[in-house]
Formats: structure tokens, sequence, C-alpha cells
């Protein structure tokens, strides 16, 4: 006999009836020697609680025109009702397992509130947002240039300033959202001083820097401007930093809180739901670099910098507009804090004779908890240093009788072990930093490289950077690709219950494909200067580099999709969007990691009066080269990797259930 999942709920069940779906009937075993109800098998078009769904595979609109229907449908009017020993009792909506409330800080109720149809809205507006930020950022070292007068050294430092900014604030933003506002209210506070950055930078521009009318275009300079109009130009796109960066972090960590990950099926769709907020990054970004940057290119600023301003102001909008459908985990206190009394506590208590199995550990009741919407982390046996911090002492003891408790003294082992969390997690960050340097090349030297190349068809000219449009598309097929095909093949070849491949084991497939487009990338160049004349473009077409961004499109989708996924599932849960802010500073490091490298290949490749292997004029350079290095760095990195894959050990959270005082272990 097949054995259920144990459903530790009031045992008047209470179901909505549907047309199509009255002709189902769910089967209840009740144990009446426990008098619980012991397990529960609903057959619904199917279903059976065992065995494995394909919600990764199913289609993000057809999801929400399912939910859609389903609400419509539903009937709240009819109920089933279980009777237990003679007696009735009164029926309750199901709730959801991990704790999350509504606006109103009650238990969320599933069928009311969180799943797609709140996710399709933070998808929207994750879009329409970053469509408004690369509608400045793309083609800001240009408005530097061509608007403000900065030379190309001035306006690529500015620029790198500004962007290292972004992901300075994501720090901020992540600090603010689990220590004390929560992520709905950080989300809706970074994103009203966005649109106010936004829409002061298309008002300065348009009264004052655009002078005269129609300057800016590459060929009708900008007059001089006064330091009153260059302090308001720097105010609003800083104030769009400080937007942007506080938002990020967090409108994908709080999209993620719409799916209750102890739940069967919503937890697959929470997986999905990383992939398709990337899918919705890149579309975003697709439209601001192509329609927008066009606008901008042919000096069209003002009008880009309003259509940008306008997509933040609907993004906000719609983002306001479902809040009565959100789902909402409750900020627990500074992490910082928490995390200086386990070391403080640990170091205490350096000459403590400890026991082996961990019994004298100090553990808090759930019920107890004074924050009952994080669950308890299960202790594991690394770090062992920090488990002196929960060690009961008889000091302890004596304390604890007299009704007092110091957490500076004596910590509960979640406590310990969000440190511990955040420990194991570092070497794997450090690992994904390599990648990120791989990823800023398409921004960089992939355009110098095609700039280099014949970059017209007829007498039309394309614009070396909007190749990364390729990128984009195939960031788009791979996500398909890996939910609805490589994700279910993966699963059947394991033959269990869980999920393909693992968030580990794809960043590694996404460090291999990197490894990959830049060997693409460097043989391209191989070639590129094969057919190069000195001095002059070689004849090369640039189609000649749609594989290697093919490639990093594919690699981002195992890469960055993969590690959205794990930091959120790996962090503790009062620190979900600062594991979302790793993902940010990972990515901005990459950038100076980047300029590092480039600084010392230069240095090196060009002693004895040698042109280097990254010159003005790449004809008489070894960019080839440069890109074979990345590739062998890559490599090395991918083995740091896999030891550090290895050596990692999955967060094990207690399962949270309404009546269970002796909750399960989730190994995530």
């Amino acid at each position: 006999m097949e054995e259920y999942d144990t459903l530790d709920v009031p045992t008047m069940v209470n179901l909505k009836s549907v047309p199509f779906m009255r002709f189902f009937l769910p089967l209840y075993i009740v144990n009446t020697s426990t008098h619980s109800v012991s397990s529960l098998n609903l057959l619904v078009f199917g279903f059976h609680p065992n065995q494995q769904q394909s919600s990764s595979a199913s289609s993000f609109f057809s999801l929400f025109f399912f939910l859609f229907v389903f609400e419509t449908l539903s009937s709240p009017m009819a109920c089933l009702e279980v009777c237990k020993e003679g007696k009735f009792k009164e029926e309750t909506e199901e709730l959801t397992l991990d704790g999350s409330v509504d606006w109103h800080g009650r238990p969320s109720i599933r069928a009311t509130s969180g799943r797609w149809f709140a996710g399709t809205i933070i998808l929207l507006n994750q879009g329409l947002a970053t469509l408004a930020f690369f509608g400045v950022g793309v083609n800001l070292v240009l408005f530097l240039t061509r608007v403000l007068g900065q030379d190309n050294a001035a306006a690529a430092n500015n620029v790198s300033k500004w962007t290292g900014t972004v992901y300075i604030f994501s720090l901020v933003g992540a600090f603010l959202s689990d220590s004390y506002w929560g992520r709905y209210k950080t989300c809706a506070i970074f994103q009203g001083i966005f649109v106010t950055g936004l829409v002061s930078l298309s008002v300065t521009t348009y009264l004052a820097l655009l002078r005269p009318k129609g300057c800016g275009n590459g060929k009708l300079e900008c007059g001089e401007h006064s330091s009153l109009e260059m302090g308001m130009f720097y105010l609003s796109i800083y104030l769009i930093a400080l937007g942007n960066g506080g938002y990020q972090p967090n409108i994908a960590t709080f999209g993620a809180d719409q799916f209750d990950e102890d739940h069967s099926k919503e937890s697959y769709s929470k997986v999905a739901f990383f992939s398709y907020f990337y899918l919705a990054l890149n579309l975003g970004s697709l439209f601001s670099n192509t329609i927008l940057g066009y606008f901008e290119d042919e000096g069209l600023w003002a009008l880009g910098f309003w259509a940008s301003a306008g997509s933040a102001f609907l993004a906000l909008v719609l983002f306001l507009v479902g809040t009565p459908k959100y789902r909402h985990f409750k900020p627990c206190g500074n992490p910082l804090s928490r995390f200086c009394q386990v070391f403080f506590a640990a170091s205490r208590k350096l000459g403590v004779q400890m026991t082996s199995n961990g019994d004298d550990l100090y553990v808090i009741d759930e019920k107890e908890s004074s924050n009952n919407s994080n669950r308890k982390i299960l202790h594991t046996h690394g770090f062992k240093f920090l488990d002196r911090a929960a060690y009961i002492t008889s000091r302890d003891l004596e304390v604890q009788k007299g009704g007092q408790h110091n957490p500076w003294y004596l910590c509960p082992i979640t406590q310990v072990e969000e440190v511990k969390c955040i420990l194991r997690l570092l070497p794997i960050w450090l690992c994904t930093i390599i990648y990120s340097v791989v990823f800023t090349q398409m921004a960089s030297l992939f355009v110098e490289q095609g700039a280099a190349m014949k970059t017209t068809i007829s007498s039309f000219k394309i614009p070396p950077a909007s190749m990364s449009s390729f990128d984009i598309l195939s960031v788009a097929i791979f996500i398909f690709f890996y939910r609805r095909v490589l994700d279910p093949l993966v699963g059947k070849l394991k033959k269990s219950s869980s999920k393909g491949l693992t968030e580990l084991q794809r960043m590694g497939i996404g460090l291999v494909i990197a490894i990959i487009a830049m060997v693409t990338a460097g043989i391209v160049e191989c070639y590129r200067l094969k057919y190069a004349k000195q001095g002059d473009t070689s004849s090369l077409s640039i189609f000649w580099q749609i594989p290697q961004y093919a490639l990093i499109g594919a690699s981002e989708v195992f890469m960055y999709v993969g590690q959205l996924e794990f930091f959120n599932a790996q962090t503790p849960d009062g620190l979900k969007s600062f594991g979302s802010a790793l993902c940010m500073t990972s990515i901005s490091l990459g950038n100076y990691v980047s300029s590092l490298i480039v600084s010392i290949v230069m240095k090196i490749s060009t002693e004895d009066h040698m042109p280097g292997w990254i010159p003005g004029n790449l004809n008489r350079g070894h960019l080839d080269r440069f890109f074979f290095l990345l590739a062998v760095l890559t490599s090395l990195d991918l083995i740091a990797y896999i030891a550090c894959a290895k050596w990692f050990q999955n967060i094990q959270m207690a399962c949270k259930y309404d009546n269970n005082d002796e909750p399960s272990s989730c190994k995530v």
C-alpha cells in the first residue's frame, strides 16, 4: 500500500465546487485510532499526490489562463463537510504552509492570494521597470559625450561609478527589506524613488540640457551647462540608481514569496517563476536596447527619457493594483546583530566541553518564537565552533529559570544555523564572479570586436551593440527549452519524484557553456584578423558573432537563473532579499575584476613598446589571446566551483504546519 504524506489540517475541509469538477470526489482516509486525518488523496484530472507534476513544462500564459478560468467558475457557496465521530464542525479555508500572511497580517488563504495571478503582475512590473532602467543606462555614455561634452575616458569612468552604485544600493534595499520594512514596502518605496529620478531627468534634459534645440545627435554639439544644471542631472541619475538598486533584489524574492514552497504544486511553480522572471528582464532590456536606443541615438533624448519615466510609472501603478492579492513575510530584525550575537556567544564558551550528539543545544519551540512567519532551521554538523553559541551551560539554565534570556550569551540553534548558511554560500558566490567577468565582455569587448568587422548589409549599417539582441533571443529560447524539454527529460532519467537538474548542477553547466563561448569568440577573432587590412576593418561579417552571443545567452539561463533559485532557496527565511542582492553584487564585482584583468594584461603586453593585446586599433593587437585567457581562467574557476559544490551542504528547514508541534525536516 502506498504511503501518502500526512496532512495535519482541521477535519472540516472546504473545497470550492466547479461545474466541470463536480464529477470528481475526494477520497479521505480517516485514522480513527488517532482521531486525526492521516492522509488525503484527491484525484482531479488524473492527479495523484505522488505523481511528478510537470508544471515547470506548462506555459506561463497557459497557467495564467487556467487560474483565471478556475477563479471565475469557482462557487464559494459549495463545500464538502467531513464528519468525524458524528459531529460536524465549521469549515475552514486552506491556508498556506510556509507562514506567509496577507495585507492585514492574517495567515494567507491559498485560493485567494499569491500564485500566478500575483506572479504575473510582478513579472509585468519587472519587464516595465527593466525597460525604464535600460532606457537610461544603455546610452548613458553617449549622453555624457554628446550632450555634456565629456571625453570617452571620463564618460566611461562616470558610467562605471554609476553602475557600481546601483549594485551597492541593492545591498541597502535588501538590508531594509529583511530587517525592517518587508519586501512589499521596500519595493513600493524604491520604485517611487525610481520614478521620481526618471521624471527629474526627463524635465532637466528637456528644459536645461538640450540647448540649442536638436543638439546631442552626434552632429550638433550642445552648449555649456551651469553647475546647477549639472547638479540636477547627477542628482537625477543617482536617484535612478538608488531606486532601481533598492528595488531589484527585492522584487525577485517578493515574486517567489507568492508561491508556497511547502506545497507540492506551488513549489514547482516557484521554480518556474525565476525562469520567467529572467525572461521578463531580458524582454524589457530588448525593447530599450532597440526602440529607445534608436530614438536616443538619433538625438531624441527627452522622448527616450520620458518613455522610460512612463514605463516606470506604469510599473509602479501595476504593482500597487495587485496589493490585495500579495502574500507577505514579516521582517525579522537586523541580521547583523544576530550574526554578532552568535560569534560573541561562541567565543565566550571556548573552553566548554560539548557533547557530540547535540542534545545540549538550545532550541526554541516554534510556537514560542517571536517571529512565527519564519521556519526553524535544523541543526547541521559543519562549523562546530559556532554550535557553542547554542550550548546550554549551567549558568544559562539558572538565567532561564529566572525568566530571563540574553541573546549575547545563548543563541537558539536556528540563529546559529543562519550564520552557517551564509558562510556556506560565500565560496559558491565567489566562484560566480569569474562568470560575471565573461558576461561583461558582451557589453564591452564583443562590441569593439563587432565594430572592427563588416557591419553593412547593402546600404544598411548594423550597430555593433545591437548584436546583443541575439543574446536575449537565446535566453528566451533556452528558457523554454529547459522548462519544456531538458528538465522533464532529466527528471525521467533520474527516475525520482525530485526535480531535474539541481541549481548547483545548472550553474556548473553555465560555466562550461561560458568557456565554450570564450573559445568561440577567440576563434572568430582569429578569422577576423585573418581577413583584416592594416588600419581598416575586417571583411568578415559581424554575423559571425552570433554563436558567441547565443552561447552567452544559453549560459545565462543556466547560471543566472540557477543562481537566483539557489540563493533564494539556500538563504534563511529572514535573509531572502540578501540572497538576491548577492547575485547583483556578483555582477558588480565581475565588472571590477574585468577592468583589473584588462589593466594587468595591457601592462604586461605593452612592454618593449608593443601595442598590447587590446590596442585602439584591434588589427594590431591580439584580442583572441584575451578571450582564450578568459577561457582558461573560467576553466580554473570551474574546478574550484566543483570542489565547493561537493562540499556544500543544503539548508534543512523545519516544515511549518498549522497543528504540528514537531515539524518534519525539509531539505531544500
